[in-house]
């Protein structure tokens, strides 16, 4: 994990936890995936930091760049 990352991972419990990239704890968690990933995604941007959203199987499902990207998207979300 890059160390200036935040990760949406699933948790033990069936829950979702939010990590910095490089820690062994979760900082935060969540019964829900989507409020882990609202969560993540407003530190992420306090940040300026690169933001991880993962599958139940631990592949990446998404990956927002909140930070100077050097190929920002073309498309406007």
């Amino acid at each position: 994990m890059n160390r200036k990352s935040y990760h949406v991972v699933p948790g033990m419990d069936g829950g979702w936890n939010v990590r910095k990239g490089g820690a062994e704890r979760a900082s935060k968690h969540f019964e829900k995936q989507e409020q882990a990933i609202d969560w993540a995604r407003s530190a992420s941007r306090s940040a300026k930091s690169e933001l991880y959203i993962h599958r139940r199987d631990g592949t990446v499902r998404q990956k927002d760049s909140h930070g100077n990207d050097p190929l920002p998207p073309r498309d406007k979300r």
